[in-house]
């Protein structure tokens, strides 16, 4: 195995792929030289990756994250943007808005929304109120949660009718169209989590 390297063109990368190194390996209860032997690689080179010395190659990196058995991009979870987001909303809080398709309305309260360069992912508390008007049925992309808070209602996923009441919960890939159907009580209750990888 090669074990080209270059002086570091960027510091800042090279200690977060060594940090990234180091932490895996030792979660693996991996001593560096037991790493450089399945990797290929001399203990000298882990030891100069992990402290940020050296710029490693491509098929150096390809080599250990084979080793420990990890994505090749496990080794580049440290290089982060310089900035992070995070939502903490208090019991009661939250955006309050009102979904309106043809007849039929429901409330729901926005608890998360993150949008990053691979993934979209949003939380919503929602209230529907059982009306004659049906709610809407929605084909999309990732995987939608749902977890029944209060009430009983319908829920439509391609041909099959799962019926959820308070402390039920769903998961579904969300290719398959979905929806609520009916609402059986006065009021229904529900948080909903959805995910997708953006295109």
């Amino acid at each position: 195995m090669s074990e080209t390297a270059q002086t570091p063109p960027n510091g800042s990368i090279d200690l977060a792929i060594g940090a990234a190194l180091r932490d895996l390996r030792q979660n693996r209860d991996l001593t560096a030289r037991q790493l450089a032997a399945d990797a290929n690689v001399s203990a000298a080179m882990i030891s100069r990756i992990e402290s940020g010395q050296v710029s490693p190659s491509i098929s150096t990196l390809g080599a250990l994250s084979k080793a420990l058995e990890v994505p090749l991009v496990s080794l580049f979870r440290e290089t982060t943007p310089d900035h992070v987001n995070f939502t903490h909303v208090k019991e009661g809080e939250g955006l309050t808005s009102t979904r309106i398709v043809d007849e039929h309305s429901h409330e729901f309260v926005e608890l998360a929304f993150h949008k990053r360069r691979d993934l979209q992912f949003e939380a919503r508390m929602v209230t529907l109120l059982r009306q004659t008007a049906r709610p809407p049925i929605y084909v999309g992309h990732g995987v939608v949660f749902v977890h029944a808070v209060e009430g009983e209602a319908i829920y439509g996923y391609g041909q099959r009718e799962i019926t959820l009441k308070a402390g039920d919960s769903l998961s579904l890939d969300a290719e398959l169209s979905h929806g609520f159907r009916r609402v059986l009580t006065p009021r229904f209750r529900f948080l909903t989590v959805q995910a997708e990888r953006r295109r």
